[in-house]
């Protein structure tokens, strides 16, 4: 089988990572908002929409060992959920990307501390 046969759905985000298809350097967002041109000379951003998130920030199961031993042993971890939902429209510090090609594609992966802001539409909310 080969590895790069595959869609981005193949590809699993980890952590409190968000991937994101970068869009056109825009002075504007679809939503209206305007980027200022000052802050774009002090800090490179970018804009994009969220195509994948990861589960968001882990944190480790409590030990109930001492109070219920008698319960089933948990593997893994919880995870605390991101902002960042899919199709959600970012805007990040460039710096604090990691920007890589997949299948012809140019991708952004994103720690959520790095997204400055996000625009969703009422149809995306939950």
């Amino acid at each position: 089988m080969d590895k790069l046969d595959g869609s981005i759905e193949k590809l699993i985000v980890v952590g409190d990572r968000v991937l994101i298809k970068p869009i056109n350097e825009l002075n504007k967002s679809r939503g209206g908002l305007l980027l200022p041109p000052g802050y774009k000379e002090k800090e490179e951003i970018q804009s994009g929409y969220v195509v994948k998130t990861g589960p968001g920030y882990p944190i480790p199961i409590p030990s109930d060992d001492f109070y219920e031993p008698w319960k089933k042993k948990e593997d893994g971890a919880n995870y605390i959920p991101l902002q960042a939902q899919l199709g959600d429209l970012a805007i990040f510090l460039k710096k604090g990307a990691i920007e890589f090609k997949y299948q012809n594609e140019k991708y952004y992966i994103v720690s959520q501390h790095s997204i400055l802001l996000l625009e969703r539409d009422e149809l995306n909310e939950d």
